[in-house]
């Protein structure tokens, strides 16, 4: 029975271990030998040494884009504070409170593409919704989409939006955990409602918040799908982040050992940040 037992143990993991073997660890393997060498994905690699990493340091655009992509994640902070009001919002006990709940939530589960065509169409300078709700009031709307000024800050505001649905039914779910006879003890004794919220639920919550934190950051650093839609890294590379860069030596100029090195550097930036988040909340998250 006992050699039954770890024969099916081992039935069971296998099949994730052989999944990790064949999609992530032998194609990550081969990236990094590939990271070394000249590629083009249709001959044999050539070994050109650390050339590829000397050119990323070399290389003008590189910088550009990664400037671009911390840029972009500006909207992180944004869309955390809009979120974290919301959901205090949503933690009232009001008739109809979950059909609100329902309809923030409702653009998580809808299509990325959708979405993001929808938010081309708000931003178009022409006929777009947010221009002719401007020019109602007397503003004249710039060219969102088309303007390396403006381009940017549309991006930001379309990716604070985009990820609030999930950041709201995580904050609320952290704020439902807030055991009450903290806030009642503090009434007790005096305390208003932003001294409830500073030391009470800000730590309170605060083990959620440096979750939405790291996973907001890691999925910044990767974001491709809605730059692609909306601008395509356009006007003159103003909003080309470093994945729709690697993206395009990739597949539209076929250099494949190039993009490999700069995926490595991103996923050090990625660990190093990551690494950084989890060191630094030493000081501001509370487990108890």
């Amino acid at each position: 029975m006992k050699r039954r037992e770890s024969l099916w143990a081992y039935l069971f993991i296998s099949a994730p271990i052989l999944g990790f073997m064949l999609f992530a660890f032998i194609p990550l393997s081969f990236s990094v030998y590939v990271s070394f060498t000249d590629y083009s994905g249709y001959q044999d690699p050539v070994f050109s040494g650390a050339d590829n990493y000397v050119n990323l340091v070399n290389d003008d655009l590189f910088w550009k884009t990664l400037f671009n992509t911390f840029y972009s994640a500006l909207s992180i902070p944004i869309g955390m504070a809009i979120a974290l009001g919301t959901a205090i919002a949503l933690n009232q006990k009001i008739r109809g409170i979950n059909f609100f709940r329902a309809v923030f939530f409702l653009p998580t589960i809808s299509s990325v593409i959708a979405l993001t065509l929808l938010w081309k169409w708000i931003f178009n300078d022409t006929y777009g919704l947010l221009n002719n709700l401007l020019e109602r009031i007397g503003i004249d709307g710039p060219a969102w989409l088309s303007s390396e000024t403006w381009a940017m800050p549309a991006m930001i505001i379309q990716g604070a939006w985009a990820g609030l649905g999930l950041n709201i039914v995580l904050y609320l779910a952290a704020l439902q955990g807030v055991p009450k006879s903290f806030y009642e003890a503090s009434e007790i004794d005096g305390a208003s409602r932003w001294q409830q919220f500073r030391h009470i639920t800000v730590p309170c919550i605060s083990p959620t918040t440096l979750y939405i934190l790291i996973t907001a950051i890691i999925a910044a650093l990767q974001d491709y799908p809605r730059f692609q839609i909306m601008t395509e890294g356009g006007p003159n590379y103003s909003t080309t982040t470093i994945v729709y860069y690697l993206f395009q030596n990739a597949f539209r100029y076929m250099n494949m050992g190039y993009a490999s090195s700069m995926a490595w550097i991103v996923g050090l930036i990625i660990l190093v940040i990551t690494l950084l988040n989890f060191y630094l909340s030493r000081r501001w998250v509370h487990y108890d």
